[in-house]
């Protein structure tokens, strides 16, 4: 058998555990609240942090503009590798596109003022 202590704590504390406690003991909740403490203290301590970072609104903003940006540098260097190659397209098939590419160098031209974002690759 365990032994038993006495511990005085204030009136309101124990209001608190007797609201909080549901089906518990008094002595359940409050090691069932050590333990979690102690161990949510031993995950900080290996780095886990509690905080989560979120990206802001203009960042997302700025991380599409350069994703746009991106493809629109694939696209380019795919059309011009398929025209070294010698693939003879239709010539309405290549307006077509070159339609599309100005028109994306326009939407990104107009966005150019706004922040940038990097990506760092490890």
């Amino acid at each position: 058998m365990a032994k038993k202590r006495m511990l005085i704590v204030p009136a309101e504390l124990v209001d608190r555990i007797d609201e909080n406690r549901g089906d518990m003991s008094q002595a359940e909740l409050i090691d069932f609240l050590i333990d979690s403490q102690l161990k949510e203290e031993t995950k900080e301590s290996k780095g886990v942090t509690k905080e989560q970072q979120y990206v802001t609104k203009e960042e997302f903003h700025s991380l599409e503009q350069d994703i746009k940006k991106l493809l629109r540098s694939f696209l380019d260097f795919f059309v011009s590798y398929g025209l070294e190659l010698g693939k003879q397209s239709p010539k309405t098939e290549f307006e077509e596109l070159v339609g599309r590419l100005q028109g994306l160098e326009k939407e990104l031209d107009s966005d150019s003022e706004k922040g940038k974002a990097t990506i760092k690759w490890k």
